[in-house]
């Protein structure tokens, strides 16, 4: 998979000990939460639009295109 730009944040407000337990588990599996995140968004697009996430495809009919 190639790499992706990095220029967004995202602001995710979450109880701490979600926090914590989520931390060491991605600490368990050698990933950091970032990764994990993006990968969850992924594959929550892929679900949404049916479609395997193409970088160029970022325009969605309805979405903004940033």
């Amino acid at each position: 998979m190639a790499l992706e730009s990095r220029t967004a944040r995202l602001t995710v407000l979450i109880d701490p000990r979600k926090k914590a337990v989520f931390e060491r588990l991605c600490e368990r599996q050698d990933t950091t939460p970032s990764q994990v995140v993006r990968q969850l968004i992924r594959d929550y697009i892929e679900r949404t639009t049916g479609r395997p996430w193409q970088a160029e495809d970022a325009a969605i009919e309805g979405t903004p295109d940033e």
